[in-house]
């Protein structure tokens, strides 16, 4: 009888371990402007896990493939994956672009040589401390010209889908998504995603001057953040698990 018992408890004991709720994933956002606190969509992708989510937004205004290593940022980021403390995985999100372009002294990077081989050196660095890379194409900026979005980070994102082919990494094209949810849209609900209202003075080139057509604002943070997460989903299903519930 005694055998039974302790049997029984020696079950339940199992039990209650299986049962014991999985580790939470980790989620680290490293980009520029248009993923960072205030500017960009980060902080509302991080609001959409649950709070026991370790969800870190180390995206930057301003920066680039090239400024955000030589300015000691990246060193933050693996700092945080060497800590490996009470997560399932990390994944760190990698989007650059906007501020690789020419132009921008001490930021831009050469297309052909320069921003592949500093794609490729985040995503070694990712993989060689546990942690998982994801490439993400730069968000569309919102200008149009007539009735279509002009794509002027093309190239950009063409280099990111060639270096996640190269480097077989996960992919996520939120140019190409972005792009085609704000044709959709068209120009007068687009300018509605930035972060103030389009002035009321004349176009200029048939442009509205002294717009902001880059960065977002509440609504725009939301509308991205739901494609980003969305096409996380279909790349780490599993991450369905750590999203707040609806």
């Amino acid at each position: 009888m005694f055998r039974f018992a302790l049997l029984g408890a020696l079950c339940t004991s199992a039990v209650t371990v299986l049962a014991a709720p999985s580790l939470p994933p980790r989620i680290i956002l490293v980009g520029d402007s248009t993923m960072a606190p205030r500017t960009g969509y980060g902080e509302a992708l991080c609001a959409r896990f649950e709070p026991r989510v370790a969800c870190l937004n180390l995206a930057r205004g301003g920066r680039s493939t090239g400024s955000y290593r030589a300015e000691g940022l990246w060193n933050k980021v693996q700092e945080q994956l060497r800590d490996t403390g009470a997560h399932s995985a990390s994944y760190v999100l990698i989007q650059f672009g906007h501020n690789d372009q020419p132009g921008k002294p001490g930021r831009s990077t050469d297309l052909v040589t320069q921003y592949p081989a500093n794609l490729a050196r985040y995503v070694s660095n990712t993989r060689a401390l546990g942690a998982v890379p994801i490439l993400v194409t730069p968000l569309t900026r919102r200008s149009f010209r007539g009735a279509w979005l002009h794509d002027d980070l093309a190239p950009w994102s063409a280099t990111v889908r060639a270096i996640a082919r190269e480097h077989k990494v996960d992919l996520l094209d939120l140019n190409k998504l972005s792009m085609a949810a704000v044709q959709a849209m068209g120009t007068a609900q687009a300018d509605t995603l930035a972060q103030d209202p389009p002035p009321k003075d004349a176009l200029i080139d048939g442009r509205k001057s002294a717009f902001d057509y880059t960065h977002v604002g509440p609504k725009g943070a939301e509308l991205f953040s739901s494609i980003v997460v969305k096409d996380l989903l279909r790349l780490r299903p599993a991450l369905a698990a750590s999203l707040r519930q609806q």
